[in-house]
Parts: structure tokens; sequence; C-alpha cells
């Protein structure tokens, strides 16, 4: 029966509306019901004795009647207008597509002392290493829309930034305020794996991605870089590894190309390929800024964000306006019957 209600109802209305509560309009006959069957209010005072009947007729006559009619029968709609708003009707509204569900992801951003080595191009100039994963890890982070993005930066020690968050606005301001030398000069590489993997443990394990940026080797930290990969490979964590900087890049002096101090044994290559493939990730070397970009890119398309879900039509409640209709229609009605009864 209430379905019947309801598709009667909808013929009147405009499409895509319906009823959340359609059995509360089954509440429209019990005001009806109890004025018929529940006894008359008895006067406690006496009957009031009018010596002159015709003097009454005429008063009455004079008096506005069509008001004084109508009064009961606003208090009967004002009901029935009551009833529809609890009955809440609602419309679909238009069609809005889920947030995008990404991946939990932590950055591990290498700030030791050799971070400051002004051997990265960027652009038409040579920028220190970090300035250039900088530039190039805000622009990845522009196109991680709906990833859930965590920002560890390591030295003699590792430290969380920013813990996993959507809000990557936040990451971007912290990675941008990180200088070299905040957490020391050496490089925890282990130490940084193992505090990603136990940051990524609250993430659901498909999703569950560690990239990190060095340029250089193990040189202090509790735990050594094979042992951590070791528990990242128990925990599902795959790790993406970035070798920065190297001989390779040169740089013009008095129009004469010099090669900056250091070389590809400044990163321990060795390690990173290690670490990379005992957790299902792969190692990038970059030397320059374009490289590094590269390399993000490549992890973009090894990593996509998931589509979209399905798009979903909200539901919209329309029982406010019915709802201030029918307080206005009982105020009306009784102002009418008070007014009427003073008359």
């Amino acid at each position: 029966m209430d379905a019947a209600v309801t598709t009667w109802l909808q013929r009147l209305w405009p499409h895509d509306w319906a009823l959340a509560w359609p059995w509360m309009l089954w509440a429209i006959p019990l005001a009806w019901l109890a004025w018929m069957l529940l006894p008359a209010r008895r006067t406690q005072g006496g009957a009031l004795r009018f010596p002159d009947g015709e003097a009454l007729a005429r008063v009455g006559d004079g008096r506005p009647g069509v008001l004084r009619r109508h009064a009961p029968w606003l208090g009967w709609l004002a009901w029935i207008v009551l009833c529809v708003a609890a009955a809440r009707p609602q419309s679909l509204g238009p069609a809005v597509l889920p947030p995008d569900s990404g991946r939990g992801m932590m950055l591990a951003v290498d700030l030791s002392g050799s971070m400051e080595t002004p051997d990265m191009a960027l652009g038409n100039s040579t920028v220190d290493r970090l300035t250039a994963a900088k530039a190039v890890i805000a622009d990845f982070l522009d196109r991680r829309g709906g990833d859930r993005v965590g920002l560890i930066v390591f030295g003699d020690r590792a430290f969380v930034l920013a813990p996993i968050t959507a809000d990557l606005d936040t990451v971007r301001q912290q990675l941008r305020d990180s200088v070299v030398g905040l957490p020391g000069t050496s490089t925890a590489l282990g130490d940084a794996i193992a505090l990603g993997v136990k940051r990524l443990r609250a993430v659901p394990a498909q999703e569950r991605v560690l990239i990190l940026l060095t340029d250089g080797v193990a040189t202090s930290g509790v735990i050594e870089p094979l042992k951590a990969a070791e528990l990242a490979q128990i925990a599902g964590v795959r790790v993406y590894t970035i070798g920065v900087g190297g001989g390779d890049s040169q740089q013009s002096f008095f129009g004469i190309p010099v090669s900056m101090p250091g070389g590809d044994d400044e990163v321990d290559e060795t390690t990173l390929q290690k670490v990379a493939q005992m957790t299902g990730g792969r190692y990038y070397r970059a030397r320059d800024a374009q490289q590094l970009s590269g390399i993000y890119g490549e992890i973009e398309r090894l990593e996509p964000v998931k589509t979209q879900g399905k798009a979903v039509r909200p539901r919209i409640e329309h029982y406010y306006p019915l709802l201030l209709a029918a307080c206005g229609l009982f105020v009306l009605a009784f102002a009418l019957n008070a007014w009427r009864r003073r008359g």
C-alpha cells in the first residue's frame, strides 16, 4: 500500500521524487478519527441567556462569516501538509563523482650535507640536489590527487615531517621548508626505510609505496638498509629508490667544462638496487632535474591513482518549506479561531 501511495504521489510531483517515509501519510486521517470518536469537551460554566434573539441574529449576520467558516479547514489543511512533510519528500540531485581512492605513499628525502652540492641542471641554471628534488617532487604531488602522502626526511636520523594525509598542500609546505642538515649531515638510509614501513602499516597492503631519494651511502643509523628492506618485504611495502647527483654533471668555469667533485661512487647503487629488488620496486639514477622528473613520471605510471568510483546522485530533502507552511497554517487557524471566540 505504501508503494501504491508513493506511486500516486509521484505522478503529481516532478520526476525522480520520492518519499523517504511514505507510511507517515497514514497519520493524515488520525486527526479526523480523533475528532469523530473522542467525546466533546464539556464546559464548566453555565449557559448565557440572551433575552433579545433578534438582536443576536443581527449581530451574527454582521460578522465576517467567510473567515469564520474557513478557520476549521485551515487546521485540517495544516495537518495534511504537516503529515506530507513528515513523510520526507526527496528528489535526486545531479550526479556526483566520489573522490578518488588513491594509494598510501611515503616520500623519504635525504637531507644530508651532500644534498647541497650544486650539480643538478634545472632549466637553464645549475642548482643543488635538494632544490632540484623539491621542484620535481612538488610537480609529482600535483599529479597525485586522491593519494594519501607522508614525508620523511633523514640525515643522522630519520624523522616524519608529515604523516600520511590527503592534505597534499601540507606535505608541499613541509618539503618547501626543509633544509640541508636539518636532521644531521650523515645518511641513515636504513632508518628511513624502516620508519616508512612502520608508517605504511596503517595503509591497505596493496597500496603501500615508499619512494626514497638519496645521494649517498648509508653512514649512520640503527638499522642496516638491507635489514630494513627485509622488513619492507614482510610488510608488503614496495620501495622505489632514486640515486641523485653524480660525476657526469658538468659546470662551466670561464667557458671550460669542469666535472663536479664526487662521481658515481658517491651513491651506493648496489645497495639501492638490492633494496628495490627485494621489495618489488625499482632503482633509478638521476643526474639532472630532467631525468629526475622522468623517474617520478615512470613511478606515477607504475603506481597509478585509482580511478573514481561510480557516480552517485545525492538525495535532496524538500520537507523544510512544507514544515514552514504547516506551521504558518496552524498559526493562522488558531488566530482566526481565537478571534471568532472573542467576537
